[in-house]
């Protein structure tokens, strides 16, 4: 039997239904109803459960998207066990025939972040489960989308997580000039059919982040500590900004954790006083130890 891994989004309401294998190839669906998923089997016996609201299916999950009739927490189990059952039955996630469906329209909005050099703009559909970063056109091998939006002079660095894509600009142009240019290109790019992000080409950026994952057991109890405490507390908080934040080492001797500042967060001027003042507070209270300091990478 397949696998499920449930996973929590910044959503309450979407849950993340993770699959071992990929299930689209560089391809994103999104069904509002029962209608809509002609093409997709999985998703039409999905939403004869009634709290069903929004099918999404992606790289290698199907998320999705509950009314408020239930709480996950009654539901969740039970969910991951029926897609379970359907795809070991040999059941069909998308019709084959049907993969060039009719473009479905999505909606795209700018979101502003505590870096003025940052916008956020979130995507009515998930695009990736895979955090990841591109400081020039030369890192884009993954993203079509964004090697498309290094094209534009003003685009300095691009973040995609979830379901949103930060844009970090130069000064030479203000987000009031430039704004509805990036929303509408990301829109259009996407409702076209062009790929996001290739999900065969993030397969090597998985196996590192899961060699790191591997690698947590032989690190010593405060890094443990330090990991967890960012990954609970502060990474949704700096995900909701457009940005993240990633451990990189901490040095018993001097009492310092590292830390990588990604989207938004890199180069925000605000970072530095977020580290001192919220994360380092945080990591001192929490772990009782008055001398922890922390400082980013790449501030």
């Amino acid at each position: 039997m397949s696998k499920i891994t449930i996973k929590e989004t910044q959503n309450p309401s979407i849950l993340k239904f993770e699959l071992e294998d990929f299930i689209t190839k560089n391809e994103s669906f999104e069904f509002k109803n029962i209608d809509e998923a002609t093409n997709s089997p999985l998703a039409q016996q999905l939403f004869y459960l009634p709290f069903v609201k929004t099918v999404y299916i992606s790289g290698n999950f199907i998320a999705i998207e509950k009314f408020s009739i239930v709480e996950w927490e009654e539901v969740k189990e039970a969910v991951a066990e029926q897609i379970e059952s359907f795809v070991s039955n040999g059941g069909i996630i998308i019709t084959p025939s049907e993969n060039k469906t009719k473009k479905q329209p999505i909606t795209v909005y700018g979101e502003s972040t505590p870096n003025p050099a940052a916008l956020k703009f979130v995507v009515s559909r998930m695009l990736t489960k895979t955090a990841i970063e591109f400081k020039n056109i030369d890192e884009t091998a993954a993203s079509p989308l964004a090697k498309e939006l290094f094209k534009f002079p003003y685009v300095k660095e691009v973040f995609m997580d979830e379901n949103y894509i930060s844009v970090t600009k130069y000064d030479v142009n203000e987000w009031q000039e430039i704004t509805l240019e990036i929303r509408s290109f990301i829109k259009q790019f996407i409702e076209n059919g062009g790929t996001v992000l290739d999900e065969s080409l993030l397969v090597a950026i998985a196996e590192k982040e899961t060699v790191k994952t591997q690698n947590f057991d032989n690190l010593d109890v405060t890094s443990q500590q330090i990991i967890n405490i960012l990954e609970e507390y502060v990474k949704p908080a700096v995900q909701a900004d457009g940005g993240n934040i990633a451990f990189e080492s901490y040095d018993e001797t001097t009492k310092t954790a590292k830390v990588i500042l990604q989207g938004a967060c890199s180069g925000c001027p605000s970072s530095t006083f977020t580290l001192k003042s919220g994360i380092e507070n945080m990591l001192k209270s929490m772990l009782n130890d008055e001398n922890i300091k922390v400082e980013a990478v790449n501030a």
